[in-house]
């Protein structure tokens, strides 16, 4: 491989990530942005830049530990020097994120938000906090000294414990308080404004009451963030014939990883900094100091207690997820049967898509119900659904994913719970993730075996499709029924090599048929185009054959969420490509890949980024979609996409990001799309659906499938 090559036009996954981050946090300081929404950007930062470090930082570590000579493909650094240079980027991050957020609750105050220090405290408050502290915080604290018989204890990642130097006639040592975890993270004073002080600092302040026999010195509160990127033993699967099992082990050991960064609200003295270094093995690069709480979860339940009146200066205007325009009220099942459906979310809402399962959960002609499941929510009406299923006697099989990331335990809870139900429970692949998000319902007309299938771009979590915006398609083609069918019959006796006629599915299809589809363009030369929307890009065939495809003339297009690790805009190689990166009130999240222009264009929509994770490590499923209706939509969604020029951003040849230059009317994408599921129409519930198609249409859908 010519190293050289790929540096001209490529850039190191990481820092992607963190000027995505950054981009992140820009809305944070967007004032178009209601106050408190800003003030959810500081902590979605926040808790991105957390998965960043357990995660990324620490497979880099792991890395760097195992062989330091492997170079990354993108930017021929070592782990070693990809760690330095991610220090050295989050570092004025941190002090950008404390600025935006200390101005941020500066405007709060007006409006009665109130995070306070002890200082800021009215004599009355400051009984009250004292009185609470006595009575409900002291009585929990698990204190300890650091001594000869007292040794450190093991650190929880990303809790926050309190931290002193202590005092007894001539001996030192420290001290450490844990902030339990059962309580609170912030106190709410009394009062009609919402005034509140946070836990650690209520426990600082009153540290002498704790280690009463003591001296009590400079007084501080830590963070660790622990190495999260665990995957289970591949031995432990000869020992062990249940993989739910294996899972908890590797959940146990999550605990207990090494440490990747450490978090401290005041300066450490040297001798301190020192002590912490050689305890944790760290360097003093992996030490950051903030001004700003190091748990920002309680951001979002301040704005749950704002009162109406507040909270409509303060946060969105609320958008509840509308009806779906392709249907209408009465069976989705019945409806999907004539016509193919596309549901938006979270513009629409995902209740028919539930409702769909529901029906067929008591419906006598359905046979079979079965579904690939990533992430689920904490309460899902979905598992309830299929259980009911289970009972109604109808054969229902779950491929449920135990390793989705944060979500292990979640997963394996509703894994019993469905099992016990009477579902088929199957895990996945040794080595493979199953990321795919395909439900298949097979049913008996006439004597005939029908299907209808749904393929999407997001999880069946009902939570995050009112905030991640995602595609569902669901449709009644026998041929991708079929398909279908096959691939569960594969899921189910573990062979990958699947073959289909319209799915593409990876690891065998789906990055051969997008870069057979790229071929195709590079055969048109100027007269080309693709558009394809994504969350990441890395997948260096793929990156390869998108250079190619600009060298030819293709016009190419990648509305890229977050790591993108080709660059546009570089001379003889890239100059056709354009990396467009929205981030707005809902988290861009649909896979959506068009290849051609006018009504040649071939749209495929499925679970995959362009990431050799999912194209080789992982089962994803795309979609052809074939419905005109639906065709019409998507690029009508894709031209909407490329014309925001208030929340979207254009990569620059050096990978930073800026704002795409003014001129023509402002466009915010996602508000385009809120305003169009308000104002849809839909059909009435006497015709559901378009009009019938006629002979010619249906020749020429025969045909299209056919190619």
């Amino acid at each position: 491989m010519n190293r050289q090559e790929i540096l001209d036009y490529t850039q190191n996954r990481e820092l992607s990530w963190l000027r995505f981050n950054k981009r992140v946090l820009e809305e944070a300081r967007d004032e178009s942005v209601p106050l408190m929404e800003r003030m959810k950007f500081v902590a979605i930062f926040t808790s991105n830049l957390d998965e960043f470090f357990m995660i990324r930082v620490g497979s880099l570590y792991d890395m760097a530990a195992a062989d330091n000579s492997k170079l990354d493909t993108k930017s021929g650094m070592t782990p070693k020097q990809q760690l330095e240079a991610i220090y050295k980027a989050v570092a004025p991050l941190y002090k950008e994120r404390d600025k935006t957020y200390a101005e941020l609750k500066k405007q709060l105050t007006p409006y009665g938000v109130c995070g306070l220090g002890f200082k800021e405290l009215e004599q009355s408050e400051k009984k009250y906090v004292k009185k609470y502290f006595r009575e409900q915080v002291l009585p929990v604290l698990s204190p300890q000294i650091v001594d000869a018989n007292h040794p450190f204890p093991h650190l929880l990642n990303k809790e926050i414990y309190v931290v002193a130097n202590l005092r007894t006639g001539n001996k030192n040592m420290m001290g450490i308080v844990p902030v339990p975890q059962y309580i609170s993270d912030v106190l709410y004073l009394p009062g009609h404004d919402i005034r509140y002080i946070r836990m650690e600092k209520v426990i600082m302040e009153y540290l002498e009451l704790v280690f009463d026999q003591y001296q009590v010195s400079d007084k501080n509160y830590i963070c660790v963030t622990r190495n999260a990127d665990i995957s289970p033993d591949d031995e432990a699967f000869a020992d062990n014939d249940d993989f739910r099992d294996i899972m908890q082990e590797t959940l146990h050991k999550r605990r207990r990883m090494a440490v990747v960064r450490l978090e401290t609200a005041s300066r450490l003295e040297k001798e301190m900094e020192k002590y912490f270094c050689d305890r944790f093995s760290i360097t003093p690069e992996c030490i950051f100091r903030t001004k700003m709480p190091m748990k920002l979860a309680f951001i979002f339940s301040i704005a749950d207690k704002l009162p109406e009146s507040m909270r409509r200066a303060l946060t969105y205007e609320p958008f509840e997820p509308q009806p779906p325009a392709m249907l209408a009220d009465g069976n989705v099942m019945d409806q999907v049967k004539k016509k193919d459906v596309l549901l938006s979310y979270p513009y629409e809402s995902m209740e028919p898509f539930l409702q769909m399962i529901k029906e067929a959960a008591s419906d006598p002609d359905v046979m079979t119900i079965k579904i690939t499941i990533y992430r689920l929510a904490k309460k899902a009406r979905l598992v309830e659904y299929l259980c009911a299923a289970a009972e109604n006697g109808k054969e229902v099989t779950v491929l449920i994913e135990l390793r989705a990331r944060f979500d292990e335990q979640n997963n394996i809870d509703w894994s019993e719970r469905m099992e016990e139900a009477g579902c088929r429970v199957i895990y996945g692949f040794e080595g493979y993730k199953v990321h795919s998000k395909i439900c298949l319902i097979t049913y008996r007309s006439r004597n005939e075996i029908r299907y209808i299938t749904q393929i999407g771009t997001g999880n069946y979590n009902e939570k995050t499709a009112r905030m991640y915006t995602d595609y569902s398609l669901i449709t009644a083609d026998q041929e991708i029924g079929e398909d279908a069918a096959e691939f569960f019959k594969n899921m189910s006796i573990g062979n990958l090599s699947g073959v289909y006629r319209h799915l593409i599915v990876s690891p065998t299809s789906l990055k051969q048929k997008v870069l057979a589809l790229m071929d195709e363009e590079i055969k048109k030369g100027n007269a080309g185009r693709i558009v394809m929307k994504m969350n990441s890009v890395t997948d260096m065939d793929f990156i390869r054959k998108a250079e190619e495809a600009s060298r030819a003339g293709v016009h190419i297009d990648l509305i890229v969420r977050g790591i993108c690790c080709i660059l546009p805009g570089i001379p003889g190689k890239t100059e056709n490509l354009r990396v467009t990166s929205i981030v707005g009130r809902y988290l861009e999240h649909p896979r959506v890949f068009a290849f051609g222009s006018g009504a040649d264009t071939k749209i495929y929509i499925g679970s995959a980024d362009m990431m050799t994770r999912n194209t080789e490590k992982r089962v994803e499923v795309a979609c052809p979609v074939y419905d005109e209706e639906i065709r019409k939509y998507l690029i009508h969604c894709l031209r909407v996409m490329l014309a925001d020029n208030l929340k979207a951003r254009e990569m620059m040849p050096d990978g930073t990001y800026r704002k795409k230059a003014g001129g023509g009317r402002p466009v915010d994408a996602q508000a385009e799309f809120m305003k169009e599921a308000i104002n849809a129409k839909r059909p009435s519930a006497s015709e559901p659906g378009k009009k019938k198609t006629g002979v010619f249409g249906k020749m020429l859908g025969w045909f299209r499938r056919k190619q």
